[in-house]
Parts: C-alpha cells; sequence; structure tokens
C-alpha cells in the first residue's frame, strides 16, 4: 500500500471516529473542503503545513496518519505506552526543572 492510501484513509478514518463531515474537517484544518475530498479519495498530496493543521484538527499526532492497518493492536498499543513513557518522563524532568529553578530564585536552602 502506498503511502499517500495510508493517509488518505487514516484521515477518513480519524474524521469517521470523530463523527465530523468533511467540511467540519476542512473549517477546522483551515483547508477547502475540495482540498479535504481530494486528499480522502487519493488525488492530492499535502504539504506540511496541511498535515500539522490535518493532525490537530483531527486530535492526534502526525505519524499516527501515517500507520498502516496491517499493524497490530498490540503493537499500535505498545506504540501508545512508549508515547506516554516519553511524555511523563519529559513532564517530570520538567517539573524538577522548574522547581530547581524556583528554589535558586527564592533562595530558598535545601537540607
Amino acid at each position: 500500500m502506498n503511502l499517500r492510501k495510508i493517509l488518505s484513509k487514516n484521515i477518513k478514518k480519524h474524521r469517521e471516529l470523530l463523527g465530523i463531515s468533511q467540511e467540519k474537517l476542512a473549517e477546522n484544518a483551515k483547508l477547502s473542503t475540495m482540498m479535504i475530498k481530494d486528499i480522502e479519495g487519493c488525488r492530492t498530496w499535502v504539504s506540511d503545513k496541511t498535515l500539522i493543521n490535518l493532525a490537530s484538527a483531527l486530535g492526534t499526532d502526525i505519524y499516527r496518519l501515517f500507520m498502516p492497518d496491517f499493524i497490530s493492536e498490540e503493537e499500535v498499543y505498545k506504540t501508545v505506552m512508549l508515547d506516554l513513557v516519553k511524555a511523563t518522563e519529559k513532564i517530570k524532568k520538567d517539573i524538577e526543572i522548574d522547581l530547581e529553578n524556583t528554589i535558586n530564585l527564592w533562595g530558598i536552602k535545601q537540607k
């Protein structure tokens, strides 16, 4: 399956899961309805900006729009879990940095 077909199928799948029309997706992604029809119909490719707008309007990550159907649910689950672990680690690190900066800012001495 080529990349254009995977992308168009996944955009349509995500749109239908959200229960929105092509018109609503177009509005949310700041695109024309014709552009959405052309993308879902495999008649056009998308720019990076359009891809960002589509993923945002669909409430998903860009890479998920390129995941083929033959990937098992278990593999998808593993990917999601890895994403969550990475996000949690980043949040934890950011909190530690913020706490350290606050302590330094206020001149609080640690025991």
